[in-house]
């Protein structure tokens, strides 16, 4: 008899190794040719290229794509009967896959309202044990601690509920029951209500700023019964019926409040009102609602923003309230947790609490973003920092093995906050995982193991690989532009050709003044700017920028044009603000809340291509109008997805997937609409064209080529006409946003406010894009620029350096002037910005 050993295999063999390469063959997503490439595993790798080369096509679109696939897959038949398959990227062959993770700017932020930075990281969760743990009470009245839970001076005081769930703002057992732990509430601008409140908003319930009556009491919301409205106190106003006005449609009060019109409810104000019921009505059309903009949101003043009751707020612990800790920059909060003296029974008992807390608030530190706070709303981050604190999270994971794929981490990171971020990512590297990372900062290529560079342009001229190696093998390549820029970083400030641009100079009395800024961080700072110019408003994160631009001078000229902005942040005047006629500021918002908007719709070029198609000849003779030819409308779309082109399939605990229509294949029209053909092309057909084919394909059409040229100037010649506005990056909505001003005629002198205007922009990009601010300045209008982008800043006409530090560190001029000028003082700015000027 023969006897089989079963273990002798399972002895006989070793453990198999994790595999030492992630091997691509044919790649041919989007504009991908065929890519054939070999990536060493336990390795930081920096994809780069020109914007549009197929970076992401390549990094997000095939290798995250195909692992996400095969880890559904890997599932259990009962879970994926829950999942529609997913689509196989177009790719011949993947080797060497492992679990990947994706880090980029879309997925990471978080719109809840009730999100914060301390929620997100968690953070506040273990703030919550420790505060139930080992909090004490102290009096709402006086602010005497509590003995024996009394009032020594006896005060009639609220018992504090020492539980995790009662310092929690998402759960009713402590929160403010006035804002429901939002920590703010609507209210109707006083200033535009008008004082006879027996009419109706379309009556004029609501006023235009110019005809602003008294001052009215704050924190109301205008209501509407049968036909006539009335200004209500925003504290006497139901749970449910506030928290439909705070989070608008979708709410539990939202139906009750129209179902309720004119009637009288148990337990609830009957009424409907009017701003949600013309947005309800308006729903899937991209409508802006007319009354919506008189809405605006103050901090409770019940709580003060703590979003807390008052009994919960008074529980302290090393001296600070839970919301106090929150108020604190990260930095500041580091030092609070690490100094934190308790006995020693509470001690044994927090400790592992304070460590993870202390941990969490060192990789933020790590990050770049030790000048947050806590109680920082998550839905004001930018795509950068929320793809930061993502990434702060991964750290304390600890795991190894995985493949992270990151998007452009340095977004909105000054370059003296890089070399953390770098250490950071090598970190992550040395645990034994991968990384692949897109990326133009220079800083970050030279630190990689291995470069991989796509291009040679963006688009169809894209796509195709033109480097693999190191970054030293990278710098010497000829045939590399990334090589180039690396070689020469001036080139990004100069005019084509290598010409250095000519300074202008500020004239006499064309500036604006911002006199005793003192919102958030600043420090009662005077800053001038000098109109007719770019300027460029500099320094390292969290020291300031964004208070004094948007919060500041943004609010500021708006109302002194006559808009409805919030109010400014908090300074003494502004001047010289009547100089300019209008100011419109380009955000990295998206073009739009669907994928209904996309380029082609928000610069209004389909309006004149369905113009072009409603006359043809087959159009003319099925008597189609050019409303046939609109995915927003019923008609000509498809009635499968209603023109979307898309369905969204939900997939449970990962990311929701989006497939293409299984009736129309993705091209979002029936097929009476594609028959109708212009120049042998469909509608759909040129929803897919890029900008730059668009551009040749309609070059004798003026209303269309005008906007189509302006787009390819800023950079974007390789979008897609029809490409999904969700989809688009924040850097790209912004360059859509400010292709549509230039494509403006020249008019009234404007001021232009922009974000971090070079996000996801190759240097060659940002030359480019610095050529059509300057065009901007020469048509007679004024630009400011928040951007830390040394290449901005030395192509700029003047900067406003604000610093030296972040947070509290932060809030004062460090210097103003030219770019030479500021480049030979002291300061983070200075030392990056003299190795970019030229002599």
């Amino acid at each position: 008899m023969t006897t089989v050993d079963l273990e002798a295999p399972a002895r006989a063999s070793s453990t198999p190794a994790l595999p030492d390469t992630l091997s691509v063959r044919g790649a041919r997503v989007h504009n991908l040719r065929g890519v054939d490439l070999d990536l060493p595993h336990r390795s930081l790798i920096v994809f780069t290229g020109v914007s549009g080369s197929g970076k992401s096509s390549l990094a997000f679109d095939t290798i995250y794509a195909e692992a996400q696939r095969r880890q559904v897959q890997s599932m259990t038949s009962f879970a994926r009967q829950f999942m529609n398959e997913m689509e196989k990227p177009d790719v011949d062959r993947l080797d060497g896959l492992c679990s990947a993770v994706a880090v980029d700017q879309r997925s990471s932020a978080s719109r809840n309202p009730r999100s914060t930075v301390g929620t997100v990281t968690e953070v506040y969760d273990l703030m919550r044990v420790l505060w139930a743990t080992v909090g004490s009470g102290h009096c709402t009245d006086c602010a005497a601690a509590l003995v024996d839970r009394a009032c020594p001076a006896g005060h009639d005081t609220a018992l504090p509920d020492l539980t995790g769930p009662a310092f929690s703002f998402n759960l009713p057992f402590g929160r403010c029951p006035a804002c429901l732990g939002l920590g703010s509430t609507r209210e109707i601008d006083p200033a535009l209500v008008v004082p006879d409140e027996s009419r109706s908003i379309d009556e004029g319930a609501v006023a235009p700023w110019r005809n602003a009556p008294a001052e009215r009491a704050a924190a109301v919301a205008v209501v509407e019964r049968a036909g006539r409205s009335t200004a209500v106190p925003w504290r006497t106003l139901p749970s449910d019926l506030r928290e439909t006005l705070l989070h608008g449609v979708g709410g539990s009060g939202a139906d009750g409040v129209a179902e309720d019109r004119g009637q009288a409810a148990a337990g609830r104000l009957p009424g409907v009102i009017p701003w949600l019921e013309r947005r309800r009505a308006s729903a899937g059309e991209g409508a802006a609602d007319p009354a919506e903009p008189y809405l605006r949101t103050v901090a409770c003043p019940d709580c003060a923003g703590a979003r807390l009751n008052p009994a919960q707020a008074a529980v302290r612990v090393g001296g600070l309230g839970i919301a106090e800790a929150c108020a604190l920059p990260v930095a500041d909060a580091l030092r609070f947790f690490a100094g934190l003296t308790v006995g020693d029974r509470d001690r044994r008992v927090i400790e592992q609490a304070v460590i993870e807390i202390t941990d969490r608030l060192t990789f933020l530190i790590k990050v770049g973003l030790g000048y947050l706070t806590l109680g920082r709303t998550a839905r004001t981050l930018s795509g950068g920092e929320a793809q930061r604190i993502r990434l702060a999270g991964q750290l304390g994971t600890r795991l190894f093995g995985l493949l992270y794929v990151l998007d452009e981490p340095t977004v909105g990171l000054h370059p003296e906050d890089t070399a953390a971020l770098i250490t950071t990512l090598r970190g992550l590297r040395d645990l034994g995982n991968t990384l692949i990372v897109v990326e133009h900062d220079h800083a970050v290529i030279r630190a990689a193991d291995r470069m991989v560079e796509l291009g040679p342009a963006a688009g169809e001229l894209g796509g195709r690989l033109m480097f693999a190696g190191t970054a030293e093998e990278l710098l010497v390549d000829d045939d590399s532009l990334t090589g180039r820029f690396l070689r020469d970083p001036g080139g990004a400030t100069a005019r084509p050709g290598g010409v250095p641009r000519t300074r202008r100079t500020p004239g006499p009395g064309r500036e604006l003044v911002v006199r005793g800024a003192r919102a958030n961080n600043l420090r009662d700072v005077d800053v001038t700017l000098p109109l007719g110019m770019l300027v460029a408003v500099s320094g390292v994160s969290g020291a300031g920028k964004s208070t004094l631009v948007d919060e500041i001078l943004c609010r500021a000229a708006d109302r002194a044009l006559g808009g409805d902005a919030p109010p400014p942040g908090d300074h003494d005047e502004v001047l010289g603000l009547a100089s300019i006629d209008r100011v419109i500021r380009v955000d990295q918002s998206p073009i739009g809340r669907s994928a209904r908007s996309t380029p082609a719709t928000y610069t209004g070029i389909l309006d004149t291509v369905r113009k072009v198609f409603a006359q043809t000849d087959e159009a003319r003779r099925r008597g189609f109008k050019p409303g046939r030819f609109s995915f927003n409308s019923p008609g000509g779309r498809c009635a499968a997805c209603s023109g979307d082109g898309t369905v969204r399939v939900e997939m449970g605990f990962l990311p929701d997937v989006f497939l293409p229509c299984d009736v129309c294949h993705g091209a979002r029209f029936d097929d009476a609409t594609l028959a109708v053909r212009h120049r042998g092309r469909s509608i759909a057909d040129v929803l897919a064209m890029s900008v730059d084919e668009a551009a040749e394909f309609f070059a004798d059409l003026g209303a269309a080529a005008r906007p189509l040229r302006v787009l390819a100037e800023v950079g974007l010649g390789y979008l897609r006409l029809g490409q999904p506005g969700n989809t688009l990056s924040g850097g790209e909505a912004q360059r859509i946003k400010l292709a549509n001003e230039l494509q403006r005629r020249p008019g009234r002198h404007t001021l232009y406010l922009l974000d971090e205007p070079t996000t996801g922009l190759h240097s060659s990009d940002v030359a480019r894009l610095a050529g059509v601010l300057h065009d901007l300045v020469a048509a007679g209008h004024s630009v400011v620029a928040v951007s830390h982008s040394m290449e901005v800043v030395a192509a700029a006409d003047w900067v406003v350096d604000l610093g030296p530090g972040g947070g509290a560190d932060g809030g004062l001029v460090v210097a103003e002037g030219t770019p030479e000028a500021v480049a030979a003082g002291d300061g983070a700015t200075a030392r990056h910005l003299r190795g970019l000027l030229r002599g």
